[in-house]
């Protein structure tokens, strides 16, 4: 039976694009957060979750689950050119914001509109809210910076800002748009994990010639606790730091995170609303999960 299950899995792989395959599992998924929901005692369940049970019960699965996500059309994004050097880029709050040289206008235009999402003042994945901000005495450690927007969206508040992404194709857009601040900047092309090598930085490795760093703001497609033990004296200082740190790569994320940041001293509290995580291909119940966790250690 498991040999068959696996030549089926193939073949339905082969057979079936990705593009209909994802469809495909996005309305699986809805039927199960429903049914799953549906078989809870009401008081099991709460405000947050309730207003997303009823926005999935007549709209179809995305990732935030609110009717905001709508709100954000590749329609409206302008898409420019550089011919100085050849990349795309946006204007991201008068800012321009580069692109990896390979994308296309549409994946441009797809791209910056989940982060337009992402970001958005009722978005679960949203960094920054209310007191939890960066100040001008802030050093920022940017693991994994992507695109770049967030630090592009606070290089003007930040003292300093180190950011730190391993994926070369992102490297010569992030250089093209921080080229105004690099007195500000200094990109770091390695992958923050547990281990250094030439690849590869621990946080402590670094912290230990640049022990200036006052937020992290960490989001790494599912390595967040990598990064937290490649921390630990970081965490273990006791010195007034702030973090953001996603939650929703993984199942029990949000419940192990918060316990290794309340045992280092921090206050910690996750952000509103709930993420549908949907490319996780572990996914189980209870399906909703935080999108970041918000801790301040004074």
């Amino acid at each position: 039976m498991a040999l068959m299950n696996r030549i089926l899995f193939t073949v339905y792989r082969v057979l079936v694009p990705k593009p209909v395959r994802t469809i495909i599992r996005r309305k699986n998924i809805r039927k199960k957060i429903l049914r799953y929901y549906s078989s809870l005692p009401e008081s099991d369940t709460n405000d947050e979750q309730r207003e997303i049970l009823k926005f999935l019960e007549s709209n179809p699965l995305v990732t935030f689950p609110y009717p905001f996500s709508s709100d954000y059309s590749t329609e409206s994004i302008e898409v420019h050119f550089n011919e100085s050097n050849g990349l795309h880029f946006v204007i991201h709050e008068g800012k321009k914001l580069y692109f990896k040289r390979r994308w296309s206008k549409k994946r441009i235009k797809r791209g910056y509109s989940n982060l337009q999402r992402e970001q958005d003042s009722r978005s679960p994945h949203r960094y920054l809210e209310g007191d939890f901000d960066v100040s001008s005495y802030d050093v920022i450690a940017d693991v994994g910076a992507a695109e770049g927007n967030f630090s592009l969206s606070v290089i003007d508040h930040a003292r300093k800002i180190y950011i730190f992404e391993y994926n070369h194709d992102w490297i010569e857009a992030l250089k093209a748009t921080f080229e105004p601040w690099m007195d500000k900047i200094e990109i770091i092309e390695k992958k923050v994990s547990d281990i250094n090598d030439k690849y590869h930085i621990t946080l402590d490795s670094f912290f230990r010639e640049h022990n200036d760093i006052t937020f992290l703001k960490i989001d790494v497609d599912g390595a967040e606790e990598k990064v937290l033990h490649s921390s630990k004296n970081l965490l273990d200082s006791r010195r007034p730091l702030k973090v953001a740190l996603c939650t929703y790569h993984r199942n029990d994320d949000e419940a192990t995170f918060t316990r290794i940041l309340n045992n280092k001293g921090f206050r910690v509290s996750p952000s509103r609303g709930y993420m549908v995580y949907y490319f996780d291909k572990k996914m189980k119940a209870p399906y909703l999960r935080r999108g970041l966790l918000r801790a301040v250690r004074e």
